[in-house]
């Protein structure tokens, strides 16, 4: 199996690999590649394996899988996670088992957006990391304000505005939505680069706004919905 990824020009032994001392640099460094294909591969290959133990044979199952692999428990569940999280027409073959694991938390309408995004891009899974946790801060309105170039009285104005909303009463708001409405509203969040509920409340408050501005004189008739004007 290993020798496909290696090709003819390498031997292949449980303990290491024997290189020709004349090996070309082009083959030296597709070997590399496949390699890394290899272990991308194989790290779904487990998640897949252990998945369907669980789910085939039960919890029971995850003892003689670590035994099998060597792998911690912790490490099996991961992996079994994440493949339970991608169905295999949603993985991307170009990213990595670790891009994948970097938004599975998310819906899947964001998980294929930021995939799409890393792939288009070629981000690494670092890159990938930064980029969709510099998104969450800033829909969160936890972003650090950046070092050294600022007044050190904007800053603090900056801080202190930051606190107080933080401090500012919070009230939760849940709406029952049907898995069409869900997957509908998912779609147009991922297409905004925001989780669904960020994306929410993020019309709520320019519908908020909007009907604010409107005139109070107006008839009630004569005004546009707020909800409507928003894109």
């Amino acid at each position: 199996m290993v020798q496909s990824f290696v090709g003819a020009q390498a031997t292949v032994q449980k303990s290491g690999m024997i290189l020709p001392d004349n090996l070309p640099e082009r083959s030296w460094e597709q070997i590399g590649c496949n390699l890394r294909e290899l272990v991308n591969s194989s790290a779904w290959w487990i998640a897949d394996w252990v998945k369907y133990g669980e789910t085939t044979y039960g919890w029971r199952r995850y003892k003689e899988a670590i035994e099998r692999t060597g792998l911690d428990y912790q490490t099996l569940r991961n992996y079994a996670w994440v493949a339970r999280r991608f169905e295999h027409h949603r993985r991307r073959d170009a990213l990595s088992f670790a891009h994948h694991a970097e938004v599975a938390r998310l819906s899947p309408p964001e998980q294929d957006y930021w995939l799409r995004k890393a792939e288009q891009q070629k981000w690494s899974r670092n890159e990938l990391r930064r980029s969709v946790r510099a998104s969450l801060a800033v829909q969160s309105d936890t972003a650090e304000p950046p070092a050294g170039g600022e007044e050190p009285g904007v800053t603090g104005m900056a801080g202190s505005a930051a606190a107080e909303k933080r401090r500012q009463k919070v009230t939760k708001l849940t709406i029952e939505l049907s898995a069409g409405q869900l997957e509908h509203l998912s779609k147009a969040a991922a297409a905004h680069g925001l989780s669904v509920d960020a994306w929410v409340a993020q019309v709520l408050e320019t519908a908020d706004r909007q009907s604010a501005e409107q005139p109070a004189d107006r008839p009630a008739a004569d005004r546009q919905p707020a909800a409507q004007a928003v894109s």
